[in-house]
């Protein structure tokens, strides 16, 4: 459980039960007088919980180190897509992270529920100044999302007493799956809405260039960043030409070709 919260809420947690059970639960006991009171008032049995304070703090720190490799393992795949999505080529988990990252970076609690697995389900909730909303993510590469979809949604909606819930796929909607939508809290979320969306998601935009700096390469083509070699590349969607850095993509940096 502490692996799948914030990193930080290990680190915590493992602070506070190393207190706890090495001081707390001591220091009650010692109160408590009798024969186990007086034991451990002399702190002679109170040493006998110190292994166990260990244990639980190495635990919950563990947690916490796995908590924050998936958090960075979640944001590369993330800042992978930014630039050039390629969702087709994603797992059905795979698209579940990339959106749920997606999701943090709006400001949301995101919960990975698990239970949805690549045919349908819950499978993030989310958080956000008091409201919970339920996301379901279709990863149908050829299949578009029917209706019968979002109504199974509208129900889970109410079943949960969520406030809104989402549809996220990677193709599209039928026309009676967004007539049915409109009107009530069911977003609908296609791929090219998706890639959109994480293109000008805020943390990417921080990521990129300011237009102060967007100057033609230097001399010898270095990239600014890094100092690695600048190639001319292109925009998979727009087809626009644009320098970027070769060493890509441990370096995002671009630049716009000279005039």
């Amino acid at each position: 459980m502490l692996a799948s919260l914030p990193w930080q809420v290990g680190i915590v947690a493992g602070v506070l039960a190393f207190a706890a059970v090495r001081y707390g639960v001591p220091w009650y006991l010692a109160q408590s007088g009798g024969s186990l009171g007086n034991a451990f008032a002399s702190g002679q049995a109170a040493q006998g919980l110190s292994p166990i304070a260990w244990m639980l703090l190495g635990a919950c720190w563990l947690a916490a180190a796995a908590s924050f490799a998936t958090r960075r393992n979640r944001a590369r795949l993330f800042d992978a897509h930014a630039m050039e999505p390629r969702l087709k080529s994603l797992s059905w988990r795979e698209f579940e992270h990339l959106v749920g990252e997606w999701f943090r970076r709006q400001g949301y609690f995101v919960e990975e529920t698990g239970g949805g697995g690549k045919d349908g389900g819950i499978d993030l909730l989310l958080r956000k100044d008091g409201r919970k909303e339920l996301v379901q993510c279709k990863q149908w590469r050829r299949q578009r999302v029917d209706v019968a979809t979002v109504r199974e949604m509208w129900g889970l909606l109410q079943h949960h007493r969520a406030d809104a819930v989402w549809i996220v796929c990677i193709g599209r909607f039928t026309p009676d799956a967004s007539s049915f939508a409109a009107g009530k809290p069911i977003n609908l979320v296609s791929g090219q809405q998706l890639e959109d969306m994480i293109r000008s998601s805020p943390v990417t935009q921080q990521q990129s260039p300011p237009a102060a700096a967007a100057t033609p390469a230097p001399g010898h083509g270095e990239c600014p960043k890094c100092g690695n070699k600048m190639a001319r590349r292109h925009n998979r969607k727009t087809g626009e030409a644009f320098l970027g850095c070769t060493s890509y993509p441990s370096c995002r940096a671009t630049l716009p070709l000279p005039n």
